[in-house]
């Protein structure tokens, strides 16, 4: 398995998960793993579908993917989110809302596994937002390494002996003995301030972790927003990283 290109969160937005798998597979990269989300608020949901599909990896099932791909009221829903995914059922084929709906919550990627949002209530769409959470969710933990998306903010922890920190650096080393909280961060809608398409690296092999984070046009993508007919926030969310 070696290197192993793990993402989540694209969102519809095709340019930008275009640009991870050109930069993947620069970097020597074979194998990927899609964490969820693959539409929802951007203007290629079909693109992105067919995009990871191409790519024949192991693929998590988030919330958009459920909420796209069933015919369920979404009051639940801000004004945004909802008219977007109104927009995105009518653009997916009935074959990839099949496709998407029979995605699993969560799946091993050999001894750790791989989520869209928390191992314990995966289908609750739980958020791990801080170091509280990430306690929470390690004490329970019992693969080396979880990998997540859902916040769209890059972020990991690790537990040991000394207790859960926070881990600073973009390159991560596993010590043995420890257990790693991964949030890979977002493709398609960064949320940290950072108007960057985010995965990162997994060598099992070395036993590290790489963030990687990559420019891309996303002029083109707002274009692509207001050709569509959805909201200017979208593109603006975009600009923003917010």
């Amino acid at each position: 398995m070696a290197k192993t290109a793990i993402f989540s969160d694209i969102h519809g937005n095709l340019e930008a998960l275009n640009t991870i798998i050109s930069d993947a597979r620069e970097q020597g990269v074979k194998n990927f793993a899609c964490l969820g989300d693959l539409v929802g608020y951007g203007p290629d949901p079909a693109g992105c579908v067919a995009a990871v599909q191409d790519l024949n990896c192991v693929c998590i099932k988030g919330n958009h993917d459920e909420d796209a791909s069933n015919d369920r009221d979404l009051w639940n829903l801000s004004d945004v989110a909802r008219e977007s995914l109104m927009w995105t059922r009518e653009r997916l084929s009935a074959a990839q809302k099949e496709w998407l709906q029979n995605l699993p919550l969560q799946r091993r990627l050999g001894r750790n596994m791989l989520v869209h949002a928390t191992l314990e209530k995966p289908g609750e769409w739980q958020y791990i937002r801080n170091k509280f959470d990430a306690e929470l969710a390690l004490a329970d933990q019992k693969s080396p390494v979880c990998f997540f998306g859902h916040t769209h903010v890059p972020v990991s922890y690790v537990t040991s002996n000394q207790g859960t920190h926070k881990i600073k650096e973009s390159e991560i080393i596993l010590a043995k003995g420890s257990r790693y909280l991964v949030n890979v961060g977002s493709v398609g809608q960064p949320r940290d301030g950072v108007p960057k398409a985010c995965y990162i690296i997994f060598d099992s092999t070395e036993g590290s972790i790489s963030y990687r984070r990559l420019d891309y046009n996303i002029g083109e993508v707002v274009e692509s927003i207001a050709a569509a007919g959805l909201s200017p926030d979208l593109g603006q969310r975009l600009e923003d990283a917010a």
